[in-house]
Order: C-alpha cells, then sequence, then structure tokens
C-alpha cells in the first residue's frame, strides 16, 4: 500500500538471449500482484494481474494519423481526443490519494472508457484490419480488460511510461552491448543500470551515490546489514 516500503526501485534482470514467457515468468516466479505492461504476449503466462498501457494505444492512432491521406484524420483524430481527455482526468488528480483518484476515475473516467469501446466495436466492423487504423483498434480492441484496470485501483497508473522512460538508457547505449560478450558482463550491467536508475528515480545525483557506495562497501562484513546502502535510505539519511 502507499507510504509502505521503499518508493521507487528500478530493477534490470538479465535473460539468456529470449524474450520468451518463461523469462518473465522465471523472474517473478510466483507473483500475483498488479504488472503494468504493453501488449507482449509473453507476460500472459505469469500469474500477475496484467495492467495494460493507455500510451501505448494512443502511439497506434498517432501511427494511423500520420498514414492517413492530408484532411482524412476523422477517425484517428477522435481517438486521440478521446484518450487526452482520459488524461486530462489524470493529470488534475495526480496529486490526490489513491482513494480520491479511484472515485474520480468510476465519475469521469468510466464514462469516457464506455464511449471509447462502442466507438471502436463500431468502427472496426468498416475498417480494413490490417490498415494502420485497424491495428490500432484490434491493439485496444484485444488489451481492453487491460486497459480498463487502472481505473479499479487508484495506485495504478493509465499507462507504463516510468517503467519505459527508465529503460531508455539501454535504448539508447544498444550498440554498447555488442562489446558486453560474456553472460557475467551482462548480468553486472544489469545490475549496474538497477543502481543508477533506481539512485535517479529517489532524487539522487547516480555518482554521489555510487561514490558513497564504493566507500561504504570495502568496510562491510558478510552478514552486515545494507539497508542504510540503498538509495531512498541515501536519499532520506
Amino acid at each position: 500500500s502507499p507510504g509502505d516500503g521503499p518508493p521507487n526501485i528500478v530493477l534490470f534482470d538479465y535473460q539468456q538471449g529470449s524474450r520468451a514467457g518463461h523469462c518473465p515468468k522465471q523472474f517473478l516466479q510466483d507473483y500475483q500482484g498488479y504488472l503494468q505492461v504493453d501488449g507482449y504476449e509473453a507476460y500472459t503466462q505469469t500469474d500477475a494481474t496484467l495492467v495494460g498501457c493507455m500510451a501505448h494505444g494512443r502511439r497506434k492512432f498517432d501511427e494511423a494519423a500520420k498514414s492517413m491521406p492530408k484532411g482524412k484524420t476523422g477517425k484517428p483524430q477522435w481517438a486521440i481526443n478521446h484518450i487526452k481527455k482520459l488524461y486530462r482526468i489524470e493529470t488534475l488528480h495526480k496529486d490526490s490519494t489513491p482513494e480520491q483518484r479511484y472515485a474520480a476515475r468510476q465519475q469521469q473516467a468510466k464514462p469516457l472508457l464506455d464511449a471509447f469501446k462502442t466507438w471502436l466495436d463500431k468502427a472496426a466492423i468498416h475498417t480494413p484490419p490490417k490498415s494502420k487504423l485497424g491495428i490500432a483498434i484490434s491493439y485496444c480492441l484485444n488489451q481492453w480488460p487491460k486497459l480498463t484496470r487502472y481505473i479499479g485501483d487508484g495506485r495504478l497508473s493509465i499507462d507504463n511510461n516510468r517503467a519505459e522512460r527508465a529503460v531508455r538508457p539501454f535504448a539508447v547505449g544498444r550498440k554498447n552491448w555488442l562489446f558486453c560478450n560474456t553472460h557475467t558482463g551482462a548480468d553486472a550491467s544489469a545490475m549496474l543500470y538497477s543502481l543508477v536508475e533506481t539512485a535517479k528515480a529517489n532524487g539522487l545525483t547516480p555518482f554521489d551515490y555510487l561514490h558513497y557506495l564504493f566507500k561504504e562497501l570495502p568496510s562491510l562484513k558478510p552478514g552486515d546489514d545494507l539497508d542504510h546502502l540503498l538509495p531512498w535510505n541515501f536519499a532520506n539519511g
């Protein structure tokens, strides 16, 4: 629940040569809480309760709008504008308590989502499924239970943009990973990125935090408590 445990953790995991369903299943084990993801099918093999990402749906309608002839973006633009209304509700209540956010979503977002679903069902009938617009519509319909799950819990987010921001350094540095030619090196990279991104997520300067770690770690013995080394404790210390 909010207020329990550390506020922000970014954790990377290396899996050898695969993105198959057994990878998240192995990593999460018997975890049955919420897991916010895009539409990648492998996550369905976990025991988690999947929450969708509205930003992915919006992005597909953006792509559909760009593919339309000039002046013919009516349907994609309608969907984009409708999704903007959902985000406006989130912006208005970003500082609210989870209970207040839940109530606002039930009162304001649910009717918008119901109207969006009705529009998607009708639009799917008259749209070629392999067109950019058809792909956007199909994505939202296939993901609908997951896309709307966020309104059922005020702690959830409408999208997983926070996670995408955390993995962006990996995408930016992708060519560098050609030189991580051992599994040990890849594991080490995942660990270091976890430390750096968690430090950033807790408002720390990574250099300062890593300097603190390298200063403190040599004085510790096996079995010593490590809680004081965690980023959120350093931030609050």
